[in-house]
């Protein structure tokens, strides 16, 4: 991976990878898998309140009767063997 940086922000990065012991390339890498990890796992996590937590909850153990929507879609299902 080729990064476009200007000089002085290349220093930087360089100055704290030095600080940390570490090679440029293992600094910026460990860096961005980190900030990635965290993106995805942002995106991915759904936030409820505790209101909506019980509410998900209840649903769970009390579902609502199969409408026609909900029958159609199921018969619609390939058949398992």
């Amino acid at each position: 991976m080729s990064l476009r940086i200007r000089p002085e922000q290349k220093a930087l990065l360089a100055r704290a990878a030095a600080l940390r012991h570490t090679d440029l390339t293992t600094f910026v890498t460990g860096s961005a898998l980190r900030e990635a990890e965290s993106v995805i796992e942002e995106a991915e996590r759904t936030k409820l309140s505790e209101r909506d937590s019980l509410l998900v909850l209840d649903l769970l153990e009390n579902p609502p009767p199969a409408n026609a929507k909900l029958r159609a879609a199921i018969a619609a299902m390939p058949k398992l063997a």
